[in-house]
């Protein structure tokens, strides 16, 4: 099972997969509002394995130290963007005049690794180019998409260590091999599923040409 909060300041989307056979959860992508994310926590009687982070701009990890503590788990976020965890110059928080940093990764993520919570495995897609680390996480019946693809759209790519034909080429090569009716749950809006994308999505169908 899977929910989502959208967080206080940029509006970013906050998931909680749960397995429904153990009541283990992960937490993805707290990106603010250790308090708001606490209280829906503790409403859905679950107990949280991981924090996993789909990159690292300060508006997805701005929650995380708090409720690391909270919860006593382990963060986990790719190799490619473990510095911007700790770094408010490399995640971005200073631009918008906040410093925003939390403690090392314990857990660091490559492509294709596998992480279980519960009876529910998840697989970690490597998609760069709206940061350097970025990544979607493929279960059963959904994409954790964070913000690679968008309803409509896609990441941007003019932060530093963007790449607008890294992030393209990455959608095309990994995330349109999957099945059409495979919902998609981004980072920020609503969802979107791969065989919408696929007809509709500009940056993918060719309207709008790289």
């Amino acid at each position: 099972m899977i929910e989502g909060i959208r967080t206080p300041g940029m509006g970013t989307n906050c998931y909680l997969v749960i397995c429904e056979d153990t009541g283990k959860a992960a937490i993805i992508d707290p990106g603010a509002g250790s308090e708001l994310i606490k209280k829906w926590v503790e409403g859905k009687n679950c107990k949280v394995e991981i924090i996993i982070l789909t990159h690292g701009h300060f508006d997805h990890i701005g929650a995380v130290e708090e409720l690391r503590k909270e919860f006593n788990v382990k963060v986990a976020i790719h190799k490619d963007d473990s510095q911007m965890l700790i770094d408010a110059s490399e995640n971005l928080s200073i631009l918008a005049g906040q410093n925003i940093s939390a403690s090392p990764a314990e857990i660091i993520l490559e492509d294709k690794q596998k992480i279980e919570v519960g009876n529910i495995t998840m697989e970690v897609i490597h998609t760069p180019g709206h940061t350097p680390g970025g990544i979607c996480l493929l279960f059963k019946d959904g994409l954790i998409s964070g913000d690679t693809l968008f309803n409509g759209s896609v990441g941007r790519t003019d932060f530093q260590g963007g790449d607008m034909n890294a992030l393209i080429k990455g959608i095309n090569e990994k995330l349109m091999l999957l099945d059409d009716d495979i919902v998609v749950y981004p980072g920020h809006e609503g969802s979107t599923t791969i065989g919408r994308e696929r007809k509709s999505n500009p940056y993918i169908n060719g309207s709008i040409r790289i």
